[in-house]
């Protein structure tokens, strides 16, 4: 009866300290997990570095051809300078409009993707919006100014500029 009743003890503080000590590890990884440690963890391999560095497109040409949305059956090509970007309709039913040139904004926002906005000089406001993908040669626009404003379709670099796409 002695020898059970020192069993039991043993396993009592033995179950004991394993709690003590999963309770300390979950402590110490909670710790760790820090901002400091969260913003590595968001800059990791996975993908490019989290930033608002701008990305700049001078040199880049870059044909729009639109198959979904608003913007079906035309095609833009894009014309990009430091800071001005001029659209120019080539396919399609808006061929023949002209379109003033735009500011534009364009940052990295994934492997080989750029977020692209057009912004009015005088006002600043958005004009255009894009998200293209240079793996898949894809591109998604949101141009503010109806009901169904969205687009999608295939992109074509006619000429790159000096800077790689990121």
């Amino acid at each position: 009866m002695l020898a059970t009743k020192r069993i039991r003890i043993v396993a009592a503080g033995l179950a004991v300290g394993l709690a003590a000590a999963a309770i300390a590890a979950t402590l110490t990884t909670s710790a760790s997990a820090s901002p400091t440690s969260a913003a590595r963890a968001a800059n990791n391999l996975s993908g490019p570095k989290i930033s608002v560095d701008r990305f700049d497109l001078n040199g880049y040409v870059i044909n729009a051809q639109y198959t979904l949305g608003r913007n079906t059956g035309n095609t833009f090509q894009q014309t990009y300078g430091h800071s001005m970007v001029q659209g120019v309709p080539i396919e399609g039913p808006f061929v023949g409009v002209t379109f003033p040139p735009e500011d534009y904004v364009a940052l990295p926002i994934g492997h080989h993707q750029l977020y692209i906005a057009w912004l009015d000089p005088t006002t600043f406001a958005i004009v255009d919006a894009f998200v293209m993908n240079f793996v898949t040669d894809t591109v998604y626009d949101y141009a503010p100014g109806s009901a169904h404003p969205e687009s999608a379709g295939k992109i074509t670099v006619v000429h790159a500029g000096k800077n790689r796409i990121p």
